[in-house]
């Protein structure tokens, strides 16, 4: 899987994980880890992209697992994603 396809994906599915409880959207973020190594070398701007796309998610992991508002916290991992995909293309 190229590096646009990784970030495209993640973003997919952050958009179904903000659908859902808590108790569903953390088991979906945690099958997003796979997704944060990559299997080349990139350009240091896109692996730090990518980096932040997913510590982004990890905040929103740590929250749900807290069970403190995620509010502000999706629109974050959405915009690092969406970053991520724009350097990726």
């Amino acid at each position: 899987m190229d590096e646009s396809a990784r970030a495209a994906e993640v973003i997919e599915v952050l958009k179904l994980a903000k659908e859902e409880p808590a108790q569903k959207a953390l088991p979906i973020l945690n099958g997003l880890i796979g997704l944060a190594t990559a299997d080349h070398e990139a350009p240091l701007e896109l692996e730090e992209a990518r980096s932040s796309a997913f510590l982004a998610i990890c905040e929103i992991g740590k929250a749900l697992h807290r069970g403190q508002p995620t509010d502000d916290l999706w629109g974050a991992a959405m915009k690092a994603s969406e970053r991520w995909l724009a350097l990726a293309k």
